[in-house]
């Protein structure tokens, strides 16, 4: 096949364009084609459709893929790329290839699971059955494409192109990618710097990356909040002011959690509590097979790993329980109080996380603790957001439980430090791309680093599946061509959490009016409405 189809040097932003997920960059240039990152959406129901959808490429025209980590967001679609097609090499760190051994299959049984679930409804209603994006097969398969790189080395991906990986603080394993791709004149320098992670993080060295780039793409999560500047002591102080608040309301305590990074970090400042007796000896349950796989994962790569020599130990305490069987996560509903669970995922999207919720939520006496960031349209950003009633597997479920928040385990750069480390990529003489980020995020993120001495014409906030030429010279030229959505679609919620919170709105409302003629003449003209809508006659 012929893979020499443009000119020029282009990005084509397929993902994490306007939205936190579905990271992927198509770069293309005379020589061929390859991806940075090939991630999963999540978040509201018109992104996470996209899985669904054929790639708006050619999979067999790819050369390779370069992985920033290995978060599903940044990876989880790669073992479908394998399935349209893509028979390359993937190259990334030693510890992404370990996490990637357990997550890709994890990743794909979560979806042959949830796909079961939604055909067994979808018999039930007459629909047509579906089919999982891909298997836990698929997921075991894909990583044996995965190709080990160190940091701080050049290697060469594809011909014409030269790629070194920089620690990106985010996670383990985790690198921000340099890129020189070959031009008429000379090489064009290019940075995607994956996730950045904090100043102050658990287990890795503070972010680094090269200087004096052509361009830069960059996240931007967190462009438009500064969390507070807490030390990783202080960190844990408030982990454990949370913690004996709920314990003391009476209920359990759920954390959902990422499996990869966050889980180990809660496991070890958690574990320090309890030698400490900062904590009375309560039982801590991590109900995540991929988190205990991925534990183990952080436990072989433990010699590169900082915070972890202090007072012995990694990630294990005699009343730590690690849940594998589904039986024994099951099991765990029959505990009405006292017990911390913490299982995946973090934005409460899959997983056992949603078990729990489903039995706890309705409780005044439990605590759901958040740690992490929530993508608008998750179950997760639901609850932060107050909702009184939420769906799980199909289900209306009252809200009455505590929802609490830490913000300083974020993996995330706050904007300051994302200033900060653009700050210490100059000069970018091109052009400044803002990815990975809300929209407010995005533009918050661009005013303060026009702030900090940085071009505003060189700072571009890309929209989903638009083309960027690459040039030394002249202006920066794009394009956007047949977009998969429009801007909206990607930050409305899911309309099915919008109907659980009508529906019990509608019952309190219908409850209030006076008498059963007036309870039978709203609904009537509720009716009307949704006939005239469905006519597309509502304005």
């Amino acid at each position: 096949m012929n893979k020499k189809l443009t000119t020029n040097v282009e990005v084509k932003f397929l993902g994490a364009a306007g939205t936190v997920t579905g990271s992927c960059y198509l770069i293309s240039h005379p020589q061929g084609k390859f991806l940075i990152d090939c991630g999963l959406f999540q978040g509201a129901k018109a992104l996470r459709e996209l899985n669904y959808q054929p790639f708006p490429f050619d999979a067999r025209s790819i050369d390779c893929v370069l992985l920033t980590h290995a978060h599903v967001d940044h990876s989880g679609l790669i073992p479908k790329l394998i399935n349209a097609g893509f028979d390359g090499p993937i190259f990334a760190t030693s510890g992404t290839r370990d996490l990637l051994t357990y997550m890709l299959p994890d990743s794909g049984y979560i979806q042959e699971s949830e796909v079961e679930r939604l055909n067994r409804r979808n018999l039930r209603r007459g629909q047509k059955r579906v089919e999982p994006i891909y298997t836990k097969a698929d997921g075991e398969e894909a990583v044996k494409n995965i190709v080990t790189t160190p940091y701080d080395t050049w290697f060469e991906p594809s011909p014409g192109v030269r790629a070194r990986l920089w620690n990106a603080g985010h996670i383990l394993g985790s690198a921000s990618i340099e890129i020189e791709v070959d031009s008429d004149e000379r090489p064009i320098k290019m940075l995607f710097s994956g996730d950045i992670g904090p100043q102050e993080k658990a287990f890795h060295d503070v972010p680094d990356a090269p200087t004096d780039l052509d361009y830069l793409f960059m996240e931007s999560t967190y462009g438009d909040r500064d969390r507070e500047d807490l030390t990783l002591e202080a960190r844990r102080e408030l982990l454990k002011k949370e913690l004996l608040e709920g314990l003391e309301a009476g209920g359990n305590i759920l954390i959902p959690a990422f499996a990869v990074e966050r889980t180990q970090e809660l496991l070890y400042d958690i574990g320090l509590l309890l030698k400490d007796k900062d904590l009375p000896p309560v039982t801590v349950y991590l109900d995540s097979p991929l988190a205990i796989r991925a534990t183990e994962v952080f436990e072989m790569h433990a010699e590169t790993l900082h915070e972890t020599e202090r007072r012995g130990g990694l990630f294990r305490n005699p009343k730590f329980k690690f849940i594998n069987r589904a039986e024994d996560s099951k099991a765990l509903d029959r505990f009405t109080s006292g017990a911390i669970i913490i299982a995946a995922s973090g934005m409460c999207e899959a997983g056992r996380i949603r078990y729990h919720l489903k039995a706890n939520l309705w409780r005044p006496q439990s605590t759901v603790l958040f740690v992490g960031f929530q993508a608008p349209g998750s179950l997760g950003a639901m609850l932060q957001a107050g909702n009184k009633v939420v769906r799980i597997h199909g289900e209306e479920v009252a809200v009455r439980a505590r929802i609490r928040k830490i913000d300083a385990y974020s993996a995330h750069a706050d904007q300051q430090e994302l200033v900060q480390w653009a700050s210490q990529r100059m000069p970018v003489k091109r052009g400044i791309f803002l990815t990975h980020g809300e929209v407010m995020a995005q533009a918050t993120l661009r005013d303060h680093l026009v702030a900090h001495g940085c071009d505003a014409s060189l700072i571009f906030t890309p929209r989903l599946d638009e083309t960027v030429v690459l040039s030394l010279k002249g202006k920066v030229h794009s394009a956007l061509t047949n977009p998969r959505l429009e801007d909206q679609a990607i930050i409305t919620q899911d309309w099915q959490n919008e109907y659980a919170a009508f529906l019990v709105d509608l019952s309190n409302a219908l409850r209030e009016l006076p008498n059963d003629f007036t309870r039978h003449r709203a609904l009537k003209d509720l009716q009307s409405f949704l006939e005239r809508g469905k006519n597309g006659k509502n304005g």
